[in-house]
């Protein structure tokens, strides 16, 4: 999934950590005392329908936000994703870094008032590796003990390296150090989930308000699983509620900015979410924010549907005849801008020279340039190798403007100048497009990808062979090769691990294993009058525990 702007990845110290309880020491007030505005609701928008409220199960940057406000794992993420307290209240790491031991708090409980205990988190974890459960982000567990073996159906899923030592103590075993792994476990999947509760309400768990347990500031209420609208509500039974001061967060679906814009302006959103020469017109008002992400547009191509896309030239081709810079400057004109290559740009920087990634890995814009005459010569040649004249697809993506936008413009360019190629548009709701993605079923698809944490593995990793975001199914043994070494051998050699990394996106760019076009940002028009929001472009973007309304 996700996005947003990067905290510097430490080494985690081999020492106890006590965490303090987190937020304000004010008190929250419905009749408005102190800044608080007698009325502490707020009107959101979301651009697309809520796919899911299972934490196994999401994968999507909506439902990821809704999860990280009504739920909360072992640590909080804070601004520049700064680690605060969560369920645990005490962190203790062994000097090797592979046995983190956690005491968790007596006072959390889920919305139904059963308490929070360590074996909510035993049950969630293994759900989420469990190959029955199907989880995409299960990978994200690698390096967690025996988590890879259990993926692959080699080793019971018992077997998993956390265990619960009583109610209030959780122990988890790692095969090897992670750097990142504090911001891990600020994030969704590594949440709780209550068994008895998921058991309970069997297939529904998740797809309605109804089937859903909240441990965290917000409870969800109005969600049928269809609709374009709910809320978040304060949950009086979070072991912080005292700290939060919104009453309701109402979430409306708006897919279309000009719509959006005018429920800003006439008070109904007091957040919106604007694209195009929206954007350009707005950037002198106070309540415009163009926030950076570290999200990535890109097509994916599917090598088994098109067998002409197992043909580098042909990939290369197509990559070669689209002009980022016109796609973003003149088409969107909404501040995103030329993807650099695959991993994103500001995500990570040379643990020894302070470079960005992109530029390390930079091979004179290989993968992401724009050159029609070596793009033609490229599709010729390409065409005489698989014995074709034409090559005909259809490019699937969201039926968002941006996505629409996108994806016409793809369209035109290419057949514009690659002779005897024909590209079809499907534009599709947003969790239909999720869910034929992960299933392989298109052709060409338009893929958003933004940073779980801030590290180039965070995307590098969805292109090796098996992974389940793979969704093109692009293979390659070489860089699979060196994820493998990054992850494991050079694990704890900063700039061998840089260079492994640096390498593999080398080679995803010279065979096209992708084609990256731009880097998202979120032009947002936000009530000025809604303090304490918390954005951070990696990992889960919004943090709405802190928000309140000023008077």
């Amino acid at each position: 999934m996700k996005l947003r702007r990067l905290a510097e990845l430490t080494a985690v110290a081999a020492v106890a950590l006590t965490l303090a309880a987190c937020g304000s020491n004010k008190q929250s007030s419905s009749k408005g005392t102190g800044n608080y505005a007698a009325d502490q609701t707020v009107n959101w928008m979301e651009s697309s329908q809520l796919p899911t409220m299972d934490i196994s199960l999401a994968t999507d940057e909506i439902s990821m936000n809704m999860l990280n406000n009504t739920n909360e794992g072992l640590y909080r993420l804070g601004t520049n994703n700064k680690v605060e307290a969560g369920m645990a209240t005490k962190t203790k790491i062994s000097k090797d870094q592979k046995t983190w031991t956690f005491t968790l708090r007596k006072n959390a409980k889920w919305s139904n008032g059963d308490p929070v205990t360590a074996q909510n988190f035993v049950y969630s974890w293994q759900r989420t590796v469990n190959p029955k459960t199907a989880a995409q982000y299960s990978y994200i567990f690698d390096g967690v003990k025996n988590a890879d073996k259990i993926m692959k159906g080699k080793a019971p899923v018992s077997s998993l390296g956390i265990k619960a030592d009583g109610k209030y103590k959780l122990t988890v075993a790692l095969e090897k150090n992670i750097p990142y792994f504090k911001l891990l476990l600020g994030y969704v999947p590594f949440f709780p989930q209550d068994q008895a509760f998921v058991k309970k309400e069997g297939k529904a768990y998740g797809t309605k308000a109804s089937a859903v347990l909240s441990n965290g500031p917000f409870k969800i209420e109005g969600w049928t699983g269809t609709n374009d609208s709910w809320k978040l509500v304060k949950n009086n039974s979070y072991w912080d509620a005292k700290n939060v001061h919104l009453k309701t967060l109402n979430d409306q679906v708006t897919k279309d900015p000009g719509t959006a814009l005018n429920l800003f302006q006439s008070g109904k959103l007091d957040e919106a979410v604007l694209s195009g020469n929206q954007v350009k017109n707005m950037l002198n008002n106070k309540d415009m924010h163009v926030l950076p992400m570290s999200r990535s547009a890109y097509l994916e191509m599917n090598h088994k549907k098109v067998p002409a896309f197992k043909n580098q030239k042909i990939r290369q081709a197509i990559s070669l005849a689209l002009n980022r810079n016109a796609l973003t400057k003149d088409v969107l004109s909404d501040g995103s801008f030329a993807a650099k290559g695959f991993v994103t740009k500001g995500l990570a920087k040379n643990p020894k020279t302070g470079a960005d990634f992109t530029k390390d890995a930079d091979s004179n814009g290989t993968g992401v340039s724009y050159n029609t005459a070596k793009a033609k010569q490229l599709w010729k040649q390409g065409l005489k190798e698989i014995g074709k004249k034409s090559v005909s697809f259809t490019l699937m993506t969201d039926d968002t403007q941006q996505e629409k936008q996108t994806g016409e413009y793809v369209q035109s360019q290419l057949q514009k100048e690659l002779p005897g190629i024909k590209v079809s548009l499907n534009a599709i709701p947003y969790k239909q497009r999720l869910a034929k993605s992960a299933d392989h079923q298109f052709q060409m698809v338009l893929t958003l990808w933004g940073a779980d944490y801030s590290d180039p593995s965070t995307d590098l990793d969805i292109m090796t062979s098996d992974n389940s975001y793979n969704n093109g199914q692009w293979k390659n043994t070489e860089y699979d090769k060196l994820i493998e070494r990054a992850g494991n051998e050079d694990a704890n050699k900063p700039e061998a691990r840089w260079n492994d990394m640096v390498k593999a996106e080398q080679i995803l760019m010279k065979d096209q294993g992708v084609i990256p076009l731009f880097q998202s940002t979120m032009p947002q028009l936000l009530n000025a009058k809604v303090k304490g929001v918390i954005y951070n472009t990696a990992g889960t973007p919004f943090n709405f525990k802190n928000m309140y309304v000023s008077k």
